[in-house]
């Protein structure tokens, strides 16, 4: 599938209106056109991606920082593909190697990082508004590659690219509204469900979000979500179901009884699942606790896990970001 499928031309502005963005640090607020634009521009990465040569040349000659302050493995490989795949010379930077394990300030970091005159930077932090932080004190596009309980917009763009994929691979529009979503789990540490909330939302799906009284968040109400304790009467009819790990390094406290006690009640059995529609999608952002939140036989079950998928997607729309971002740098017709 390619975006000429999507008809991009009826969808969002010319040029750099479709988005008019320096950085990309949240979805929230972002109109309903940039998001499908950036899904767009995501198609021909996929495809590239697939190719026995997955080498472009559009960033060669611009650096990337990838400043993670905050451990990763899947995320950050990815953001490295996808920067080495444009050609672009790659710079990683992690937290035990960083001089804020020494007592330097953020702000003082992100000068740091500015004085090197990197062409882009992709941020990963512990705390929620480190990245905005940044970006406002440095002189090229910020990526958030993840920011305490804030947002990971990134993750949220490659769902939903999953999630198009797969419905026009089964003969549906690809288009969002009368799509239910629903999303179960630790969504009160999430911040991948407060990304996937903002997007599908946005695109017009009707998103649920599932999870126990202590781990559900007090501003669900203004989220634009149906909130359930209930999975059983969330998975109701669902066109797809994302299950979220327990985070428990973001937990101080007993917020379930047990690991046990909570598969029994939040867990995605086989059983459970039938509950939602029969073709029902089944997504996990990783890394998965197979036996708590979701069955090993779930997730592997050929043709409704798109597991895997995700993952294929997350190096897709990252190259598409850095893209993206870094036409006015390049120049970009249409782009100055």
């Amino acid at each position: 599938m390619t975006s000429a499928n999507h008809t991009p031309q009826s969808r969002y502005p010319a040029g750099s209106a479709a988005f008019p963005h320096r950085d990309l640090t949240g979805l929230a607020g972002l109109a309903p056109w940039e998001l499908l634009f950036l899904l767009d521009e995501a198609e021909q990465w996929v495809e590239l991606n697939r190719q026995p040569q997955k080498r472009s040349e559009k960033l060669a000659g611009l650096t990337i920082i990838n400043a993670f302050f905050e451990n990763s493995t899947r995320t950050l490989l990815s953001f490295e593909i996808a920067g080495k795949r444009l050609g672009a010379d790659v710079v990683n930077m992690l937290v035990a190697q960083s001089s804020v394990k020494k007592g330097e300030t953020l702000i003082d970091t992100a000068m740091t990082l500015n004085a090197m005159h990197a062409d882009a930077m992709v941020i990963r932090h512990q705390s929620s508004g480190a990245v905005r932080l940044i970006a406002d004190k440095v002189d090229c596009p910020v990526l958030n590659a993840g920011d305490g309980q804030h947002e990971h917009p990134t993750q949220g763009l490659l769902d939903a690219l999953t999630i198009r994929n797969f419905m026009t691979e089964r003969g549906a529009k690809g288009d969002f509204g009368g799509l239910t979503v629903t999303i179960c789990g630790d969504i009160l540490h999430s911040r991948v469900a407060r990304s996937n909330v903002h997007c599908l939302t946005t695109l017009g799906a009707d998103v649920r979000v599932c999870a126990p009284p202590a781990l559900m968040p007090a501003e669900v109400d203004a989220m634009k979500v149906t909130p359930f304790h209930d999975f059983d009467a969330a998975l109701k009819g669902a066109d797809v179901v994302m299950m979220l790990r327990l985070q428990q390094e973001r937990m101080s406290g007993q917020f379930i009884p047990s690991p046990r006690e909570y598969r029994h009640l939040y867990g995605l059995t086989l059983d459970r699942l039938a509950k939602a529609k029969p073709d029902a999608l089944i997504m996990h952002p990783g890394p998965m606790n197979r036996g708590v939140e979701i069955d090993s036989n779930v997730a592997d079950l050929a043709g409704r896990s798109a597991i895997t998928s995700q993952v294929e997607m997350g190096v897709a729309i990252r190259m598409a970001c850095l893209d993206v971002l870094t036409r006015r740098t390049r120049k970009v017709e249409g782009w100055a």
